[in-house]
């Protein structure tokens, strides 16, 4: 390991698995299925793992994620997302259901007839409702006209989801947020139902809501970060120290009194910091550090006064705040295990956003 040049993304094979394990269980226990979101990792190695480990299938963002996971062997796909689909986009999504099972979100009558119209009706539906996050879907009360609507344009609903993103907005969230969740996809299955039709999938989830499911509610959970974890993840209680599988390694390439320079930035790292975040990242093996200041490829950090900086030429490993957006800037992924480089996995998905 110390022979690669830096910085680069490094997976830990035994934590890796070690996460997977446990969401499987998790997931099992209570009687819900397991599909993670894959634009956390984009990497077909990952996504096999989460597989084998137990996940009915895999949640994709984007219609080209979907073609590759598509054509690296999963057979079924939700892309969690209200989508507009021209004629071209519907022939991407065509040939894609020619090789999965392929749902897509949709939050309104216009969106789901140029879905019928462009992608044919070999394609499912569930209908977005929103719980609070503001982003997309409709209002609980309005799922069944926008399920009728799909329904009237000839795509089989399959059932209603939301994206409980507000779970990220503040430490200590998750509870309140996951019952927000369960709160408006009751009701959103009860106005579907209404409208006449069958609602077999009730799906939500996220990874600092998941332990908060309310199975009454939801029959899918859609978590993503779980699998690697992130800085974010760790400092809002979601995950333990120990359960970040990815860190980038760098470089110390400049010291001083109370401070180290790093040879990784934002092109590496990814600029993502929350108001809560306590700064650009986290040194995992000096968590009293504080990544202060970053630039596009270097990050200052602040080491206080009685620990030890580390040495200049020494390697550190850094932990991104936000570990989708880490590794859609990286090429592959190291992975490692007791310590020794086993594999080195592509970033199968990086930059297919389309």
């Amino acid at each position: 390991m110390d022979q690669l040049p830096t910085p680069y993304l490094s997976v830990d094979v035994d934590v890796l698995d070690r996460n997977l394990a446990r969401m499987a269980a998790f997931a099992a226990a209570r009687g819900v299925a397991l599909r993670p979101h894959a634009k956390t990792h984009k990497c077909l190695q990952i996504a096999r793992r989460q597989l084998d480990a137990g996940a009915v299938g895999l949640t994709a963002a984007t219609v080209a994620e979907a073609e590759v996971f598509s054509a690296g062997g999963c057979t079924d796909l939700f892309i969690a997302y209200p989508l507009w689909i021209d004629q071209a986009k519907g022939a991407r999504l065509r040939a894609v259901a020619e090789r999965a099972t392929v749902a897509v979100g949709v939050d309104s009558a216009d969106g789901a007839q140029a879905l019928a119209r462009h992608a044919g009706d070999g394609i499912e539906v569930l209908v977005e409702v929103d719980s609070g996050h503001h982003r997309s879907g409709v209002q609980p009360a309005e799922a069944g006209t926008v399920a009728l609507a799909a329904a009237r344009a000839g795509l089989r609903v399959r059932g209603v989801f939301t994206f409980p993103g507000h779970g990220y907005a503040a430490i200590g969230a998750g509870h309140d947020v996951a019952a927000q969740e369960s709160a408006a996809l009751h009701a959103a299955a009860a106005a579907v139902r209404a409208a006449g039709l069958d609602v077999a999938v009730v799906s939500g989830g996220s990874t600092p809501t998941a332990r908060y499911t309310d199975t009454a509610a939801l029959g899918e959970i859609r978590p993503g970060v779980y699998a690697l974890g992130d800085a974010q993840q760790w400092e809002l209680g979601s995950c333990e120290r120990e359960d970040v599988a990815l860190t980038a390694v760098a470089t110390v390439v400049s010291r001083a009194a109370g401070h180290v320079i790093l040879d990784a930035g934002g092109k590496a790292l990814g600029a993502d910091r929350a108001a809560w975040n306590t700064g650009h990242g986290r040194l995992p093996d000096l968590p009293e550090a504080r990544l202060t200041a970053q630039s596009e490829h270097h990050t200052t950090v602040v080491v206080p006064a009685g620990v030890p900086l580390p040495e200049l030429g020494s390697r550190v490993r850094v932990m991104p705040n936000h570990v989708c957006a880490a590794v859609n800037l990286a090429d592959e992924l190291v992975a490692v295990s007791g310590g020794r480089v086993v594999e080195v996995w592509p970033v199968a998905a990086r930059g297919a956003n389309t």
